[in-house]
């Protein structure tokens, strides 16, 4: 099992980036498949992004595609998502997850097996 601690959120205005980080200990970090997920109040989680456990596929929710990249430094451990030109909708508790290693990237919940506690996000107008 994967432990994963995300960081970097807080509070943007409208137009600013964050990057967030997520930090993961485990010797299976290498091999598993990662992603983001994200759930704002009364809303239910939903596909942020994700990367393949080599980085060489990544996939993004229409709603982002452009704005945000995920990245990957498998020597640290580390998976990140670069956020650009951030709106108000973006606001939400930003979670990173770990699934086992596949060649696709899949968009569901139910893909992955580890959870991090999320981090929040706030982009004000």
């Amino acid at each position: 099992q994967v432990q994963l601690a995300e960081s970097g959120g807080g509070l943007v205005q409208a137009g600013g980036s964050l990057r967030l980080s997520c930090a993961a200990s485990g010797r299976t970090f290498s091999g598993s498949s990662m992603a983001w997920f994200r759930q704002a109040p009364a809303k239910e989680r939903e596909f942020v992004a994700g990367i393949s456990w080599s980085g060489g596929t990544t996939n993004y929710a229409d709603s982002v595609k452009d704005r945000f990249t995920i990245s990957r430094d498998n020597v640290k451990n580390t998976v990140y998502l670069q956020m650009n030109s951030l709106k108000p909708e973006d606001t939400a508790v930003y979670y990173c997850a770990a699934g086992p290693g596949r060649p696709i990237v899949i968009t569901h919940a139910y893909g992955y097996s580890s959870w991090g506690q999320g981090t929040q996000v706030t982009v004000s107008v």
